[in-house]
């Protein structure tokens, strides 16, 4: 086959191209003739295809996501947001942190063990590019019905994946959550996320400018695996009809991914690099097309120099391979020795493939001949935008008025108790550690809290103290019933995690996870809970760093609930004054914080115990979840409360089932007046914590919440070896270990 060159393009307008298998639409290809003013070459089409696929191009969600830049919060902590590889946040003495939060959903569904595994290797390039060192990966998963066959193959690969990825990369993996649901069955989400750590004059952004600079790559060869990958893979529904697509998911080599680091960090503390890019999505074709779209807007790349794992490779497939553990930087000649040497020394292949122009145009070459000629900003940054239609769902109101505060309740004490146990005992409420079990917490030595704490958290001061926490959070159950509160909701849940361990939320990344986008329902979802994102950011001061938008997510008619995860990363002075969850000591009195309503839509028990969803989610008041948090705060930075738990999922009973089993102490609880057994129990009223309080610090720490408003009740005193509802039943520390603890194992046995 002759080589399809820019001057035969022109020459053979009428050649019928292959635009549909490559996931264009035909009036999106009619664009991109127009655009060029003649038909593109193959290998033009490569690149627009890829890069305007819904999962790089955002075409169906840029003009909601606006909303995150229109209403965001003013923050002196932001220093880069939204727009680049990963948001910057200041956290003092002269530290930014970077972090972000993407998915790699589909490809983990195809091939478990390497979707997932690359999923870390592209979050962590993207902390390298911005200049930062790696220090922790977190990972919110979400599997199908746990009892479910196909469970068995998804949940232990995802997970060996993430584990054996981010274990060689010596990356501790310090949050996350894991949630079962029948939802998920065909379509599981892994959300991959991670935190790097620089000094603000260390930031790298993804730029190419300066004529005559060169673009050079660097790290693993290029081959055939993950042709068209996530770009494509992301970008629609699945079928079960269509042929398999495990060569579209990438390989990983996490020992590669190390030397790709180690050789970057010295190149940025030489000051050798002007611009740089990983190659993620859309490989070659995002890094050329962004760098020189981002710079002065000229490049001319030599597809020739690419080092290559396949030489049968066509131009088109190079473009589009999405190979991992591979970057691009743009460095100045008289540097490029010098970058070169550096590479060499970390047994990475470098090649100057191209080099920054004066012009306005991305040329790129193979065997002597141009292949592409393109606006750089057409193919990366102004692909179609769709406003498509949406709107609120026929079944939303029946949904809503299917009221699970109407649902019967236990009866007798011993009916209560074994709700409690079903509930401690079920999948989602379980101890998930036989999962986080394989993956290295403490490498590094920086880690201060790490699973099944309410965040992570870790060190980046040794001096000092100074530490970050993050944690994220998503609720699906509640974005079904109500996207716009449901977001919200697991905002202020991860928010309410980072502030229990005593740190201040700054920011927050988000992976925003639904179903097909030209499906209306999914859209109305969709565009609410931005819609609520945006609008809590607000009250609570956290601004959107980035983040990512994971469409498509459903198996024929069948969508995933709506899943917005939320990141939230805080700062803590002092790391030592951190708050764990677990009970530590007999004697501590037991403080809930906050209002218990009765709110049971959505909930763990109504789902547990009646495998029912409908009626309302909690009510959102944001700022009351200000308050608590300043409050934890406080408490936590003058050692006033010596654990500390978040209310969510499981309620009351869940949060002090985990302390006293983390910690091997027992609780008694007093039902306070004006609630009865149950909603005390199991509500999960949002803006709630419980905090255990040493005795000698009870009264300054009820003056301050009295002084600050926020009710505070005493509901019982750490004691004994088991968890006492006085008046109701006794379940021993033994009894509830032993279910919490056996479920997950014995499902994937």
């Amino acid at each position: 086959m002759s080589l399809d060159t820019v001057e035969n393009a022109a020459k053979t307008p009428d050649v019928e191209l292959p635009w549909a298998e490559l996931g264009l639409k035909k009036d999106e290809y009619e664009r991109v003739v127009e655009i060029l003013g003649r038909r593109p070459t193959g290998a033009e089409l490569a690149m627009y295809s890829v890069m305007w696929s819904e999962h790089c191009s955002y075409k169906s969600s840029k003009i909601h996501l606006r909303q995150f830049g229109e209403k965001a919060p003013q923050s002196d902590a932001l220093l880069v947001g939204i727009g680049e590889n990963a948001g910057v946040v200041d956290v003092g003495q002269g530290y930014a942190v970077t972090f972000k939060v993407e998915s790699h959903n589909h490809p983990s569904y195809v091939e478990p063990y390497q979707g997932a595994a690359t999923g870390v290797g592209g979050i962590v390039r993207d902390i390298i590019a911005m200049g930062a060192r790696p220090v922790a990966v977190v990972d919110p998963l979400r599997f199908g019905a746990a009892d479910h066959p196909d469970t068995k193959r998804v949940l232990p690969g995802v997970v060996a994946g993430i584990g054996g990825y981010g274990n060689c990369l010596g990356l501790p993996n310090i949050g996350g959550e894991v949630v079962f649901d029948a939802c998920y069955q065909g379509n599981p989400l892994v959300n991959a996320g991670a935190i790097g750590v620089m000094r603000h004059e260390d930031i790298h952004l993804a730029k190419a400018s300066g004529p005559g600079n060169k673009v050079i790559m660097y790290g693993a060869r290029t081959g055939g695996d993950g042709i068209g990958g996530a770009s494509i893979l992301a970008s629609e529904t699945f079928d079960d009809a269509k042929p398999s697509k495990r060569p579209a998911v990438q390989v990983g080599d996490p020992f590669q991914e190390k030397l790709l680091i180690e050789c970057t960090l010295e190149a940025f503390a030489e000051k050798l690099v002007v611009g740089i890019q990983d190659l993620g999505a859309a490989g070659i074709s995002c890094a050329t097309s962004e760098l020189a779209s981002n710079g002065s807007g000229g490049m001319r790349v030599e597809l020739d120099d690419v080092p290559l794992r396949d030489s049968t490779l066509s131009p088109e497939e190079i473009l589009m391979s999405e190979s991992q553990e591979r970057m691009c930087a743009v460095v100045e000649p008289e540097k490029v020795a010098r970058f070169l040497e550096i590479c060499e020394k970390w047994d990475v292949i470098a090649t100057v493939i191209g080099e920054v122009t004066d012009g306005d145009r991305l040329e790129i070459f193979w065997h002597g001949e141009k292949i592409v000629d393109v606006d750089p900003r057409t193919v990366a940054h102004e692909g179609p935008t769709y406003e498509r239609p949406y709107a609120r769902p026929a079944w939303q109101d029946a949904l809503q008025a299917d009221d699970a505060n109407k649902l019967p309740r236990p009866s007798t004490s011993d009916e209560l108790k074994q709700q409690v146990l079903a509930l401690v005992s079920s999948p989602n409420q379980a101890s998930k550690k036989w999962i986080t079990s394989q993956y290295d917490h403490f490498v590094q030595g920086n880690t201060v809290l790490a699973q099944p704490e309410d965040s992570g958290m870790i060190r980046i001061d040794e001096e000092s103290g100074l530490g970050v926490a993050i944690a994220t959070d998503g609720n699906g159950r509640y974005a079904k019933l109500d996207p716009y509160h449901g977001a919200q909701l697991a905002l202020a849940e991860a928010y309410r995690n980072v502030a229990t361990t005593g740190a201040k939320p700054l920011a927050i990344s988000d992976c925003l996870n639904f179903g097909s986008p030209e499906d209306p329902d999914v859209m109305w979802q969709f565009v609410e809970a931005i819609r609520g994102l945006a609008d809590a950011c607000q009250i609570l001061g956290t601004p959107v760093t980035g983040g990512n938008v994971s469409l498509y997510n459903q198996t024929g008619e069948a969508a995933i609930h709506p899943t917005p995860v939320v990141a939230v990363l805080g700062v803590i002075d002092d790391v030592a004054r951190r708050t764990p969850v677990a009970f530590s000591e007999e004697g501590q009195l037991l403080y809930l914080l906050g209002d218990t309503r009765e709110e049971f839509g959505g909930s763990a028990w109504s789902q547990v115990v009646h495998d029912h969803l409908g009626g309302l989610p909690p009510q959102v008041d944001l700022e009351r979840e200000r308050l608590l948090a300043d409050i934890l705060i406080s408490a936590s930075r003058d050692g006033m409360v010596d654990a500390a738990h978040d209310l969510s999922d499981g309620g009351l009973i869940q949060a002090v089932v985990e302390s006293a089993m983390l910690g091997d102490k027992g609780a008694r609880l007093i039902v306070p007046d004006g609630l009865d057994a149950f909603t005390f129990l199991f509500s999960e009223s949002a803006g709630r914590a419980v905090v255990a309080v040493p005795r000698s610090e009870e009264l300054r720490f009820t003056d301050m919440c009295g002084a600050r408003g926020l009710p505070a009740t005493r509901i019982g005193v750490v004691d004994g070896d088991a968890v006492d509802v006085q008046g109701e039943f006794a379940l021993s520390l033994e009894e509830l270990r032993e279910v919490h603890e056996a479920t997950i194992p014995a499902l994937l046995a």
